[in-house]
C-alpha cells in the first residue's frame, strides 16, 4: 500500500530556494574569476597566437554559412513584415530606412549571437568538458601548462574578435535578403528602397549594434569555457555541459542586450 507523501514544508522550501540562490552566486562568482584570469592572460596572447588564429578559423570562419544564411532570411522577414506594419501609416519609402535601422540595433546582433552560442558556445563546453572528464586538463596541470591560457583564452578572444565581424557581414546579406524582397515581391524599385537609407544612416547605430557584438562574443565563449572546466559526469556530464553552456549563454545574450539597450540608447 502506497502511503501519501507529505507536502514539503515552509522551512524544506525556504532551504531549497536557499540552496538555489548559493549555487547560483557559487556559479556565478566562479565565472567572474574564471573571466578575471582569461583577461590577465591577454599578455601571452602573441606568444600563443597559433592557437589564436586556428580558433579565430574554426569558431568564426567556420561559422560564416550558417550566420550569413539565417541573415538572409531575416533581412527577406523584416522587409516584408516592415512592409506589412508600416502599410497605411508611413509611406513605403521609408521601408529600406526602417530596416536597416532594425537589422543593425537588434536583429543582426541579436540573432547572430544566439547562432554562436548554439554552435560555438555548446561546442567550447562539449571539447573542454570532454577533456576535463577524460583527465586530459588535468594531464596538462601536471606538466606545468596553465589551462586557462592553453585552452580558454585563445578561444575567448578569438570569439571575441570574430563575432563583430560575423555580425558586420550577416547585416550586410541581411540588407540585401530585404532589398530583394523589397524589388521582387513588394514591387518597389531599387532606388526606391535605398534612397531614403543615407537621409536616417547614423554612424551610432552601427557602433552599438557592434558593441552589443563584442558582449555577445565575450558571453558565448566565457560560458562555454566555464561549463567545459566544471564538467562532471563522465559522458552523461558533457552532454548536460552542452546545453547548460547553450541555455546560459542565450540568458545572458538577451539579458545583456535589454542592460545595453538602455545605456546604448
Amino acid at each position: 500500500m502506497n502511503l501519501p507523501v507529505a507536502p514539503p514544508t515552509i522551512s524544506q522550501t525556504l532551504a531549497k530556494v536557499g540552496r538555489t540562490a548559493l549555487d547560483f552566486f557559487a556559479e556565478a562568482g566562479a565565472a567572474t574569476m574564471l573571466l578575471f584570469r582569461i583577461l590577465v592572460g591577454i599578455k601571452g596572447l602573441w606568444k600563443d597566437r597559433k592557437l589564436f588564429f586556428e580558433q579565430a578559423l574554426r569558431l568564426g570562419f567556420n561559422s560564416l554559412p550558417l550566420v550569413l544564411l539565417v541573415g538572409t532570411f531575416v533581412g527577406a522577414v523584416t522587409a516584408w513584415q516592415g512592409n506589412y506594419q508600416l502599410k497605411g501609416y508611413v509611406p513605403l519609402q521609408y521601408l529600406g530606412s526602417s530596416t536597416l535601422k532594425a537589422i543593425v540595433i537588434e536583429l543582426g546582433p541579436v540573432l547572430t549571437g544566439l547562432i554562436i552560442a548554439g554552435r560555438v558556445s555548446a561546442s567550447i563546453a562539449a571539447e573542454l568538458g570532454t577533456m576535463k572528464v577524460t583527465e586530459q586538463i588535468d594531464a596538462l596541470e601536471s606538466l606545468g601548462i596553465s589551462p586557462i591560457r592553453y585552452l580558454a583564452v585563445p578561444r575567448f578572444y578569438a570569439n571575441l574578435l570574430m563575432l563583430p565581424v560575423l555580425v558586420t557581414l550577416a547585416d550586410f546579406i541581411a540588407m540585401m535578403g530585404a532589398s530583394f524582397v523589397a524589388t521582387v515581391l513588394l514591387g518597389m524599385t531599387s532606388a526606391m528602397f535605398w534612397n531614403q537609407i543615407p537621409v536616417f544612416f547614423d554612424v551610432y547605430d552601427v557602433i552599438a549594434g557592434l558593441a552589443k557584438a563584442f558582449v555577445f562574443g565575450a558571453v558565448t565563449a566565457l560560458m562555454g569555457c566555464h561549463v567545459g572546466f566544471s564538467t562532471r559526469g563522465g559522458a552523461e556530464g558533457v552532454g548536460l555541459a552542452t546545453i547548460r553552456a547553450f541555455v546560459w549563454s542565450c540568458i545572458l545574450i538577451l539579458m545583456s542586450d535589454y542592460i545595453l539597450a538602455m545605456f546604448l540608447f
